[in-house]
């Protein structure tokens, strides 16, 4: 469709506006939350908001929320222009959504009938959930895989955002892995989750198209200490020791970007690692208890390391067992990963489960789809992901299927912010 149709079908909606007057006009656009038809529920609608605009983007260091909705998007557009206008238009309608409002200015309903609405209208009377947007951008934004610097950004491309190593046992698909861009919509209402990336995607019709997507339930880590550690697909609480949003100290050297790591623009931001990890469920099933206690290296029920009482006990990696055999397995998954086995790394996960049907062969395509923020992810995933690659016992049960690296800026300070402005302002 033509800009100038796109235009003329704004104006046909915006006509729609001096029909209603300015009191209609108040009602449907983008000031008033989702569905409001009570001077009263504002406040209450607005319950469960995360603030949009701040230091860093929110969804990072924000409580986990119960529900992801991730998609990775190509750039098809050549003009910088209007793919920094869409990232405009995304940031204009991130932050309604996230206060429990409508995606576009005129909304599902306000519009006259001949023109298409600006919000698809799945979210009308549902509450903000807990909504937080994440944007990240990969390393073929800056120079694509053909190598063309398509927008003058590959001078501008921080040494973090080396591409991944391939990884022993890595079984990746090309079609689910990779990216331009990165949005991550976190709720506790999959609707809504899902309504923002329906509507970030609809609004960058022409600029962006999904190159993948993953749905996610059932947070597979605590971000804040208030939260309990949840459960993966395996039965096993997954995350002890993931970072804390209280832990400022350990958020300043393994989370956030510091001035002098790399280019200013990412300075306060973070660098996410997408993984999507199958999980072989029907053989891990059959495996005794025991067998599944000594892989992971902690008890099942409790979490706690093996030869301890607690889940945050830290593991002895030197006590014995009666056989004289470490107690903790130097194949063991808590080993393998322990900051004290990979010079300090350290990273905060907000990974999720995901069940995608079945593979045709009478097994659940399921498993955990691992989201991790770091600050370097040369320090933080690879030699982890190297530890666990080369001996963890586990990998009988897990194939990683999907990988995708991106840079995440900092938060926004305002209405006239974006992502990626301070980026695109420095382009050639």
């Amino acid at each position: 469709m033509s800009e100038t149709s796109l235009s003329r079908r704004r104006a046909i909606a915006l006509a729609g506006i001096g029909v209603t007057g300015i009191a209609g006009a108040a009602a449907v656009g983008g000031a008033v939350v989702r569905g409001a038809g009570k001077d009263d529920l504002q406040g209450d609608l607005a319950a469960g908001a995360v603030p949009f605009t701040g230091e860093h983007q929110a969804g990072i260091v924000t409580p986990a929320q119960d529900r992801v909705h991730f998609v990775a998007f190509d750039v098809i557009t050549k003009d910088r222009d209007r793919l920094t206008g869409m990232l405009r238009d995304w940031a204009a309608a991130a932050a309604r959504m996230t206060a429990g409002r409508d995606a576009g200015e005129i909304g599902a309903v306000g519009g006259v009938p001949e023109a298409p609405p600006d919000d698809t209208g799945e979210a009308i009377g549902l509450p903000p959930s807990g909504l937080t947007v994440t944007v990240g951008f990969g390393p073929t934004l800056f120079r694509d895989a053909a190598g063309s610097d398509r927008f003058g950004l590959a001078a501008l491309r921080p040494a973090a955002l080396a591409d991944l190593p391939r990884f022993p046992g890595d079984a990746l698909d090309p079609a689910i892995s990779g990216g331009d861009l990165c949005v991550q919509a976190c709720a506790n209402d999959p609707q809504v989750a899902v309504h923002a990336i329906r509507n970030l995607a609809r609004i960058g019709m022409g600029v962006v198209s999904v190159r993948w997507s993953q749905l996610g339930f059932g947070r597979t880590s605590s971000t804040t200490r208030d939260q309990a550690t949840p459960r993966n697909l395996f039965g096993f609480k997954d995350g002890t020791k993931n970072l804390k949003a209280e832990e400022t100290d350990r958020l300043r050297d393994h989370l956030w970007v510091q001035p002098g790591d790399g280019p200013d623009w990412m300075t306060g931001g973070s660098y996410l690692v997408s993984r999507k990890i199958r999980m072989l469920i029907e053989t891990w099933d059959r495996s005794p208890l025991a067998e599944q206690e000594t892989i992971v290296g902690r008890r099942k029920g409790s979490g706690a390391p093996l030869g301890k009482q607690d889940e945050f006990d830290e593991p002895d990696f030197a006590a014995v067992g009666a056989d004289g055999e470490p107690l903790l397995a130097t194949t063991s998954h808590v080993r393998l990963a322990h900051p004290s086995h990979n010079n300090g790394a350290r990273m905060l996960r907000r990974g999720y489960n995901f069940v995608d049907g079945s593979d045709g062969l009478g097994r659940l395509n399921a498993g955990l789809f691992f989201l991790a923020y770091q600050r370097d992810p040369r320090t933080g995933f690879v030699p982890v992901q190297r530890s666990l690659a080369r001996s963890d016992e586990m990998n009988e049960y897990l194939r990683h299927v999907s990988s995708g690296l991106f840079a995440c800026p900092p938060g926004l300070s305002g209405p006239d912010d974006y992502w990626g402005k301070a980026l695109f302002a420095q382009a050639r």
